[in-house]
Parts: structure tokens; C-alpha cells; sequence
């Protein structure tokens, strides 16, 4: 195996594990590179749409999760480097995101008014952050991660 240097082999090597990764489940969709640099990711960015797009989302986010995992992961080795990769089907994640942004802010309203903390359900490490950041600048509460493994869970409390 060599290193690989240039900045857009990443996505030449993302494109063809996530094809042949595809081509293994079976499925009827297609790849799609939707931005080759995101600043904020610092990588690629894949959108994949097709007829059986709800099967790579899988139960609450989960199938999809384990794709972008495996995806991060074996680029990653053979990159030789970290790889900052996102995969995203239909729009989901994206929307997950905005869901989560207005969960927030609700609860957010309610501790702010009532004083009293809530804690919201066990999340992924990607949604908790998408929490901590949309109530990072709130005035009335803070956040904090609480928990183990799994398990780990957004408090929202009065500052």
C-alpha cells in the first residue's frame, strides 16, 4: 500500500469503497459527490438517493451511522491519515440535525423558564454535539454530556 498525497484522491477512494460497499448490500441506489471540500468537515461530502435509500437509514439513524463508520474507517487506512468523511442519504442527516436544533431550543426554553434541568434521551456522539452547539451561545442554560456508552445523554440546565 502507498500514501496517498493528493488532496482529491480522498474522494476517488471514498467513491469506490462506497460503491463497492453498495454493491455488496444490494441495493437500488446511487452515489453522489455533493461537495468535494466542506470547510466545516474538512473532507468530502457523498449524498446517496435512490429507491432503497430508507434501508441504508436504517432504525433511528443506525444502519447509516455503521456505513459512515465503516467508510471513515477503511479510507482512513488506506489514506494512511485520518479521513473526515461525510455520508448522508436522502437528506437525513441534515434533517436530523434541524430536529434536533429545535428540540433544543425548546428544552432549552422550558429549563430557562422553569429552573429545573431536563435530560433528553441517550444519543450518538454526533447528535449530543449538534445539541451542545445549537445552545452554545443560549443565555439561560448550559449543556453537559452525562453517562456511559450508549447510554450518554444531553443534560440541559440553568446557568
Amino acid at each position: 500500500m502507498t500514501l496517498i498525497d493528493q488532496p482529491a484522491d480522498i474522494v476517488k477512494v471514498t467513491s469506490e469503497i462506497l460503491d463497492k460497499l453498495i454493491a455488496g448490500m444490494g441495493v437500488d441506489v446511487v452515489v453522489n459527490l455533493q461537495q468535494a471540500h466542506n470547510e466545516d468537515l474538512d473532507g468530502p461530502v457523498f449524498e446517496i438517493e435512490g429507491d432503497d435509500s430508507g434501508l441504508l437509514i436504517g432504525r433511528r439513524g443506525e444502519t447509516l451511522r455503521a456505513l459512515q463508520f465503516l467508510v471513515k474507517f477503511i479510507a482512513s487506512r488506506k489514506l494512511e491519515s485520518r479521513a473526515n468523511i461525510l455520508v448522508d442519504v436522502e437528506g437525513y442527516q441534515a434533517r436530523r440535525y434541524d430536529s434536533l436544533a429545535n428540540l433544543a431550543h425548546r428544552v432549552a426554553q422550558r429549563v430557562a423558564s422553569s429552573g429545573r434541568s431536563i435530560t433528553l434521551e441517550p444519543m450518538p456522539p454526533n447528535e449530543r454535539r449538534a445539541v451542545h452547539i445549537a445552545l452554545a451561545d443560549h443565555p439561560g442554560v448550559t449543556t453537559e454530556s452525562t453517562g456511559m456508552g450508549d447510554g450518554r445523554q444531553v443534560v440541559v440546565q440553568p446557568k
